[in-house]
């Protein structure tokens, strides 16, 4: 099994962190046969009072040369039997070793005053991060909730990194203005041990490693594709050549009563990806929120830019909605892998506007999650953004659930 990669993950809720740091330690090395190469941690954060103390902690149980982590709102882990549990609000740890014969594993931290201009050369960003972009490294993200630049390293590494999966999440402390961790220890012939409050941490994996994504942004598209014909920044001032707002208000006028009421809150709108695509579909756009209405001109102003000749549609999310977009991504995920080899672990990144909240029971997108693929060790947090692919891009998400998923290559 040496030459195999390999992964664990363990969960623990015991409300002393030394207790807890124990019980994660002793079960993930217990379930590997050989040395980790990789840990990633994350605590959640009822534990914001000791987040300087877990570093050290783990130092002292855990001999791994690159370990990364962060706080969350709450944790995602894999129980000794081998369920998924989300664990929301309350003290806990989920800790994920990974052993990675083959693979070059390169950790950094950067701040949003280091970010190159976006008009800067790919070097500029390869210089930053310090991986080379051949061969293609694969991304995993931890960043921190605010001015953390995270927007513009995004659009940096795919620049610099084409081809390359970006996956992750930003931290997050539970409530309003709750203090987030962003941790970072490595061991390269001397321990350097770090507790962040802003910025990236971020790792870099090249070699015998394959990640995949499922990003489920939980909206159903309602009416029909539009193009913008007038736009400015992120302002829509045309639809189809006509008012934004009339377009709307005839739209949400045909809907049923269900959806109507859902449009007060939970409307959104869907940017399409593809230009070039005709039949649009679920999963084919861009989720983004609507942050007003100009009542007097008809314009509506989304989260993001827009310009003229994009194509969106209106979408609505619910419960439902959230469930039947993560199932269609998750069987389409497993129809085109049957020839490939398994995957051996994943990470997830969700929501905090998700959980229990939006499905009204617990462990929902991880259940859904194993019914797809089984047995295999999960880890992750509750974010306050996550990131993932859409269309080839990598973006900042909202209410979404993305899944970074771990193979070997196929040699």
């Amino acid at each position: 099994m040496a030459d195999q990669m390999q992964w664990a993950n363990a969960l623990s809720t015991r409300h002393s962190l030394e207790a807890a740091v124990t019980d994660v330690v002793e079960r993930a090395v217990s379930l590997l046969t050989a040395p980790a190469d990789l840990g990633l941690v994350f605590i959640s954060s009822a534990f914001t009072s000791e987040y300087s103390r877990l570093l050290p902690l783990l130092a002292e149980k855990l001999s791994v040369p690159v370990l990364i982590g962060c706080s969350g709102g709450g944790v995602i882990g894999t129980t000794v039997n081998g369920e998924i549990q989300e664990l929301e609000a309350e003290p806990a740890i989920s800790l994920t070793l990974a052993h990675l014969p083959g693979v070059k594993v390169q950790v950094f931290h950067v701040v949003a005053e280091e970010l190159p201009d976006l008009d800067s050369s790919p070097d500029a960003w390869v210089d930053l991060i310090g991986v080379p972009a051949s061969p293609t490294p694969q991304f995993i993200l931890l960043s921190s909730s605010f001015a953390s630049g995270i927007n513009d390293l995004l659009q940096g590494l795919d620049f610099a990194y084409p081809g390359s999966v970006i996956v992750g999440g930003q931290a997050s402390g539970g409530g309003m203005g709750g203090r987030v961790a962003l941790f970072c220890n490595e061991s390269d012939g001397e321990e350097c041990q770090s507790l962040y409050r802003e910025g990236t941490v971020g790792i870099a994996l090249t070699g015998n490693i394959v990640l995949e994504t499922i990003v489920a942004q939980g909206c159903r598209p309602i009416g029909k594709p539009l193009q913008v014909t007038k736009a400015d920044r992120n302002i829509i001032l045309e639809l189809d050549e006509q008012v934004p707002l009339v377009v709307l208000r005839d739209l949400i006028a045909s809907l049923s009563e269900h959806e109507r009421t859902l449009a007060q809150h939970s409307l959104f709108v869907g940017v399409a990806m593809d230009e070039f695509k005709l039949a649009l579909q679920q999963g084919d756009f861009l989720i983004r929120g609507i942050l007003g209405v100009d009542p007097t001109a008809g314009a509506i102003a989304i989260g993001d830019r827009v310009r003229p000749g994009q194509r969106l549609q209106f979408h609505l999310r619910d419960a439902q909605a959230s469930a039947e977009d993560l199932e269609l991504l998750l069987q389409s995920y497993q129809t085109q892998r049957e020839s490939e080899p398994s995957a051996v672990a994943a990470l997830m990144f969700a929501c905090l506007g998700r959980g229990e909240g939006l499905y009204g029971k617990p462990n929902f997108d991880s259940e859904l999650f194993r019914r797809y693929l089984s047995d295999i060790p999960v880890g992750g947090f509750f974010c306050g953004g996550e990131i993932g692919p859409v269309g080839g891009r990598t973006f900042l998400h909202a209410y979404t659930s993305a899944f970074g998923i771990c193979r070997q290559n196929q040699l």
